[in-house]
């Protein structure tokens, strides 16, 4: 047991240099190429924040553990909500971006029924997976346009840089693409990358092997332990990016990691192995899933209708969610 809760002690310590490594490649990569951080938040941190999600999946499909593969897939799409918003709102308010609303949450919600639609008849099979796989391309074309888009009219509408006088920035303030080096930024965005990815194995090896000693179910463990182990790279990106004043990087993250899961996590994993779908998951866990993607939707218009942030106070009301949600799996498991 002291193995295991050292390998969990000391994957968290990882976690949180290696988060701190690729949020700084991600934010100079955006400034450097004109890019929106929304986007940078949807595609490449949050695709790449869900490599743990897609490889555990993976691998417990191959293993023939269904309930570990959309356990983690669903728990970790909750987990991202109810926690890892939850607690970047408690840090400071996030500031919500219209284009998330345009962009994004048509296809969280979009994919997020989908998921229903090829559930309902209790099995995900290869066919279903490709479904979701092409999905998946679909949307990442969709958001390089936008960014080759948004890259063009930001060239077009710029003065030359040698027109430009070069002020002295603040320390919370973005240097300017000049004085970014791309090499560097993409060995950190690299680097920081797989060392999250190694640290949330080692975290989630650590909890799953302590969870068996105390006899919890497949999918109690996959919705639960894994989940959070395989979202910890949202969670300290989200916070490191929330204390830096990088609120749209931490909400398109969560985002961009919610589709990302969705579409291939559960797809890799239904494209592996074909499996049976529990009706658990059907009446409990997508049940809560898509109830607070929806909620986190209304709240986002109601923001913008009015200062246009998420609060604390919402942020207190997401982690109670969770906590109620982890009460009802905690009964589930005893019952």
């Amino acid at each position: 047991m002291l193995l295991f809760l050292s390998a969990v002690a000391v994957g968290l310590v990882l976690l949180v240099f290696s988060a701190d490594a690729f949020i700084d490649g991600a934010v100079g990569i955006a400034t450097k190429y004109h890019v929106p951080k929304i986007l940078i938040g949807t595609l490449i941190i949050g695709v790449g924040t869900s490599a743990p999600e897609m490889v555990v999946s993976a691998l417990s499909a191959l293993a023939g553990s269904p309930g570990i593969a959309l356990g983690n897939a669903y728990g970790s799409n909750i987990v991202n909500i109810t926690l890892v918003l939850g607690i970047t709102a408690l840090i400071a308010p996030i500031v919500i971006q219209k284009d998330a609303l345009k962009a994004d949450f048509p296809w969280l919600i979009g994919v997020t029924a989908l998921t229903v639609i090829l559930m309902i008849d209790g099995h995900l099979g290869r066919l279903d997976a490709i479904i979701l796989l092409m999905v998946l391309l679909a949307n990442i074309a969709t958001q390089i346009h936008l960014t080759k888009t948004h890259t063009k009219a930001i060239t077009e509408n710029s003065l030359p840089t040698t027109h430009k006088e070069i002020e002295p920035k603040e320390d919370n303030e973005l240097p300017s693409p000049d004085e970014i080096h791309i090499g560097k930024s993409l060995i950190g965005l690299i680097i920081g990358l797989v060392v999250m990815i190694a640290s949330s194995r080692l975290v989630v090896w650590g909890s799953v092997e302590l969870a068996r000693l105390w006899g919890l179910s497949d999918l109690i463990i996959g919705l639960t332990i894994v989940a959070i182990g395989t979202s910890l790279p949202e969670l300290v990106s989200s916070v490191i990016a929330a204390r830096r004043d990088e609120f749209d990087l931490a909400f398109g993250n969560v985002l961009g990691s919610n589709i990302f899961n969705t579409l291939a996590v559960v797809g890799i994993a239904a494209a592996i192995e074909p499996m049976a779908v529990n009706a658990e998951i059907l009446n409990r866990d997508i049940l809560v899933m898509s109830a607070l993607t929806i909620a986190l939707f209304l709240l986002s218009v109601l923001a913008l209708k009015g200062n246009g942030k998420i609060g604390r106070g919402v942020g207190i009301g997401f982690i109670t969610c969770f906590i109620g949600y982890s009460v009802w799996l905690v009964i589930s498991a005893t019952a």
